[in-house]
């Protein structure tokens, strides 16, 4: 089966590593020719997200946000122009970060259109994606869900279907709010025993052991001690993910205070430079309030 796959980034990039490596052919695109080329000989590399839609029967994209999702797929050369002119890909697997809105109107076009479309935004960052140990969160028509079943076992652990269009898009927003929040309590947490004068090592090992260890503290706490804030999942893009959820929010009328507090937290730390860093440099707000100097910090 060919596969065409738009936006290889930190996490596209490995999720297509993978379908390569399950023995799936690849027609893929990317703004940057150069990141394609890094999958290696053997793979096609089209002009435009339309050119992918043409030579394959299903196609994923994994982009940033809304504008650059509605730019794949309703701008020149996209894959809604493409399909208008016939033929291409029957299925269409989604899996941006992006509003339910935004999922659902795409949806409702490509069945306009003959194409089926499911919403499968992904847990898990860029070593998850890697090790091809994802979890797919998924709306759309359940029988095309498990159509796309062994293309889901190829990038990941677990696919989970929630149910109708945009529910994909919906319960990935809720899962940020929870993981920002989670976040957010562990740097507010280490600061303090910092402050305190201990070892948040020893911390590490505490909260491991009992109610308060979470996958927030396993996968951050060691970038955290170690100032290793390269991007596994940036700062800004969690920012981006929080206001949708706060949107989702709103619309349904749902106080989530939590939720309000962790958008601003990030929002601070976006605003003091850290957005292209990954979202465990959240810590360093709480660093500075904290007043630990560099010396203490590092």
């Amino acid at each position: 089966m060919k596969i065409g796959f738009i936006g290889l980034g930190t996490m596209g990039l490995p999720m297509a590593s993978n379908l390569l490596r399950a023995g799936y052919e690849l027609v893929v695109y990317n703004r940057n020719r150069t990141k394609a080329e890094e999958l290696g000989v053997g793979v096609q590399i089209a002009d435009s997200p339309g050119d992918v839609v043409q030579q394959t029967a299903m196609v994923i994209t994994m982009l940033s946000d809304d504008h650059a999702v509605n730019e794949v797929y309703d701008g020149a050369k996209g894959i809604m122009s493409s399909l208008q002119q016939g033929g291409g890909a029957k299925i269409v697997m989604d899996c941006s970060t992006i509003s339910p809105q935004t999922s659902m109107k795409l949806a409702q076009k490509l069945e306009e259109l003959g194409v089926d479309m499911l919403d499968a935004p992904v847990t898990g960052s860029k070593p998850q994606a890697i090790e091809g140990i994802l979890t797919f969160i998924v709306g759309g028509k359940k029988e095309i869900f498990e159509q796309c079943g062994p293309i889901f076992e190829a990038m990941g652990k677990k696919a989970v279907y929630m149910g109708e269009s945009g529910s994909g898009s919906k319960t990935k927003l809720a899962n940020n709010a929870l993981v920002a929040s989670n976040l957010i309590a562990l740097s507010e947490s280490i600061a303090l025993v910092k402050k305190c004068g201990l070892d948040p090592a020893l911390f590490l090992e505490v909260i491991a052991g009992g109610g308060a260890r979470s996958g927030m503290a396993e996968m951050k706490g060691p970038k955290i001690l170690n100032r290793d804030f390269s991007p596994q999942f940036m700062t800004q893009l969690m920012l981006k993910d929080l206001k949708l959820a706060t949107q989702l929010a709103d619309s349904i009328q749902l106080p989530m205070p939590a939720l309000g507090v962790a958008k601003q937290i990030f929002q601070i730390a976006c605003n003091e430079g850290a957005g292209t860093e990954d979202m465990s440099a959240v810590v360093k707000c709480f660093e500075q309030w904290a007043q630990l100097n560099q010396g203490n910090a590092e």
